[in-house]
C-alpha cells in the first residue's frame, strides 16, 4: 500500500471516529446551541429583547435542516475546489522544475 492510500485510509478512519465519538460517548439529547443560549437568556433577563429579527425564519425545522446542508455542501464544494487548485498548481510546479533540470547523460564524462 503507497503512503499516499496509507495516509487517506487513515483519515479516513479518523473522521469516522470523530463522527461516531458524539454518539457513543453523549446520552440523552442533541440540542442545538441556540435553544440552550435562549434558554440561558430568558433565565437571567427575563425581559430581554433580541436587538433584531432574523431575515427569513423557515418554515419547518426540515426546510432549516435542509438550507443548513446546502450551506454544508457549498462551502465543501468551495474547500474542495481550492485543494484541488493548490494541488494541481504544486504539480504543474514540480513537473515544470523537473523538466528544466539538466539531465546526465550518463556516459561517464
Amino acid at each position: 500500500m503507497s503512503r499516499f492510500a496509507l495516509v487517506n485510509l487513515c483519515l479516513i478512519v479518523l473522521v469516522v471516529l470523530i463522527a461516531a465519538a458524539p454518539l457513543v460517548a453523549v446520552d440523552g439529547d442533541f440540542e442545538g446551541s441556540d435553544g440552550l443560549a435562549m434558554e440561558q437568556v430568558t433565565e437571567h433577563d427575563p425581559g430581554y429583547e433580541p436587538w433584531f429579527a432574523p431575515i427569513y425564519e423557515p418554515p419547518s425545522g426540515e426546510v432549516a435542516s435542509g438550507l443548513f446542508a446546502l450551506q454544508a455542501a457549498i462551502g465543501a464544494g468551495f474547500l474542495g475546489y481550492f485543494f484541488g487548485v493548490a494541488r494541481t498548481r504544486r504539480r504543474l510546479a514540480q513537473s515544470a522544475q523537473s523538466a528544466q533540470s539538466p539531465t546526465t547523460s550518463g556516459d561517464g564524462g
